[in-house]
């Protein structure tokens, strides 16, 4: 290859600078050191680099091209050095959160600004898991922490803590023909109404189901969010979160219906695969020991 990160180094400071001596004293090197390097890498190329008939070095169209591509590659340089430093020091290069639909990737936001501003170079990957979705993730290596996994544990040696308990409330738009019947409701009603559910999505480990009813009709959505929404546009009932559901209620897009059956609340942990813990990994875990962080994660 003739282009190298030094020409380019070179290139980019004389246009910042303005001029070829400027350029050698801010890389501390003597000027004709500087005048040589530009001059090998315009003969290199079989190009003009720099108009050099004013007082202020001027990039040529052909210059200004190879400078805007070449700053990406600088960058690039850059933030790689600095992660390959990081990753020596026991940061991880990458780390991969898998997030339940029901906490919602866009709680953890917040944590992700706190994190990033400790400038470790990791880089972070979320992915939206339903149900058995967080354990397959850990199981078969798609992601390093599931936040808000739910149900048995799988054998595998994951390291869990509890995240919180969330409760649940049957639910359906105020214009639902379900409004008509009886309540509380009891099952063989429920059953003649379409359910809206949000699929599993494990991979590799069983998929589960909550809150059917066997022969019910079912509409399957991806995340909760759209299973909200469609109980909004009245395409279904079901169970939504509490915390979901309340904000719905309280805008007068759902009603919480009484039911002569329930669904159990259940228990959301954060799990992780010890024996793979850098220090990314780490610093999530005991950041989500603070129970602040915790209830923000399900708060209404």
């Amino acid at each position: 290859m003739k282009l190298t990160l030094e020409a380019l180094q070179v290139i980019d400071s004389i246009d910042r600078n303005g001029s070829f001596a400027a350029a050698a004293e801010e890389l501390h090197r003597v000027p004709s050191a500087v005048t040589y390097s530009v001059q090998q890498t315009e003969q290199d190329l079989d190009v003009l680099l720099f108009d050099r008939s004013g007082h202020r070095a001027k990039l040529t169209a052909a210059g200004q091209e190879l400078l805007r591509e070449g700053r990406h590659l600088l960058r690039a340089a850059a933030d790689l050095e600095c992660r390959v430093q990081q990753v020596a020091k026991g940061w991880e290069s990458e780390l991969r959160i898998a997030v339940d639909t029901i906490v919602g990737a866009e709680r953890l936001y917040p944590l992700i600004d706190e994190f990033y501003r400790q400038n470790t170079g990791t880089r972070l990957r979320l992915s939206t898991e339903v149900l058995a979705g967080s354990w397959d993730a850990l199981a078969n290596g798609r992601a390093d922490l599931a936040i808000g996994a739910s149900g048995d544990t799988p054998l595998g040696g994951f390291s869990t803590r509890p995240l919180g308990t969330i409760e649940f409330d049957f639910i359906a738009a105020p214009h639902h023909p379900i409004l008509k019947e009886s309540q509380p409701l009891v099952e063989s009603t429920i059953q003649r109404h379409r359910a809206v559910s949000v699929g599993d999505t494990s991979r590799n480990l069983p998929p589960r189901t909550t809150g059917l009813l066997s022969g019910q009709d079912v509409f399957t959505v991806p995340t909760m969010v759209a299973k909200v929404t469609a109980h909004i546009m009245g395409l279904g009932v079901g169970w939504l979160p509490r915390q979901l559901a309340a904000r719905e209620i309280e805008a007068g897009r759902l009603v919480r219906l009484a039911t002569a059956i329930t669904k159990p609340g259940g228990e959301l942990v954060i799990a992780w695969r010890p024996a793979n813990a850098g220090k990314a990994l780490k610093w999530f875990v005991k950041r989500l020991d603070d129970a602040n962080i915790r209830n923000a994660l399900l708060a209404c």
